[in-house]
């Protein structure tokens, strides 16, 4: 069965491209819901109104699809505004050079 830690490793690349990040790292990636070989991202968008909603979710759609023993996946958004809080520590970091 396919877990949720695969499905988060197979986001990893998909960038957010006005911000140049992954959408795990910024927090994207509301909830993972399996269910048999049946996966639901739930993401929200970084701004409301995103002109790159259907290319960003679709890439995260396909990554989805490409884990082994994933035969359906849906990506679904949420209307909730993004919040930087969610993202991973030290994400961005490498962006800011150190002292």
């Amino acid at each position: 069965m396919v877990t949720k830690e695969e499905i988060m490793e197979a986001l990893q690349p998909v960038i957010d491209p006005e911000i140049g990040m992954s959408v795990v790292d910024l927090g994207m990636i509301r909830k993972v819901e399996i269910s048999g070989d049946e996966v639901e991202i739930k993401m929200v968008l970084t701004a409301p109104f995103c002109p790159l909603a259907s290319f960003l979710t679709e890439q995260v759609r396909l990554a989805t699809a490409a884990v082994p023993g994933v035969k359906k996946a849906k990506v679904t958004l949420l209307d909730e505004p993004w919040d930087p809080s969610w993202m991973k520590q030290g994400a961005g970091d490498e962006d800011r050079g150190s002292d």
